[in-house]
């Protein structure tokens, strides 16, 4: 698939790091560090800005390792990039540990995947089919 982008920051375009990589790393394109106190969060800019094709949408998620060792991790995870969306790419990222956090120019971010989406059209009905799990809710089927 090729995707439309406008490359207006200081550094490369996302790519895949491996063969079976299904996220590409967003770069933080800022010019000057950035320092998160535990509980705030930021935008952060990427200099990019994408024409997703119809039919698809690219998902922002936060890279593992940062969740995992440092407490960052993007909101509204994961973001949504619409096919119809031409502003630049920002990031939310937010520091849910206990230290303080800084982001230079030329992190690694986040990550990007593109992913294929259906609409739906709702049918009102009066009745819903009946399941094994049925109104059971959070916690319903178990530890």
């Amino acid at each position: 698939m090729k995707i439309n982008i406008i490359n207006k920051s200081k550094h490369a375009l996302p790519e895949y790091k491996t063969e079976g990589a299904a996220g590409m790393d967003l770069i933080a394109n800022i010019s000057e560090p950035i320092t998160l106190k535990p509980l705030e969060r930021t935008l952060i800019p990427t200099g990019l800005f994408m024409e997703i094709p119809m039919g698809y949408e690219a998902q922002v998620r936060p890279r593992s390792g940062w969740s995992l060792k440092h407490g960052i991790t993007c909101l509204n995870s994961p973001g949504t990039i619409d096919a119809d969306y031409r502003g630049e790419v920002g990031v939310i990222l937010a520091n849910v540990s206990n230290e303080e956090f800084t982001i230079n120019d030329g992190d690694r971010i986040a990550q990007l995947v593109i992913a294929k989406h259906e609409r739906a059209d709702w049918v009102e009905v009066e009745s819903l089919s009946d399941t094994e799990r049925g109104k059971g809710g959070f916690g319903s089927t178990g530890k």
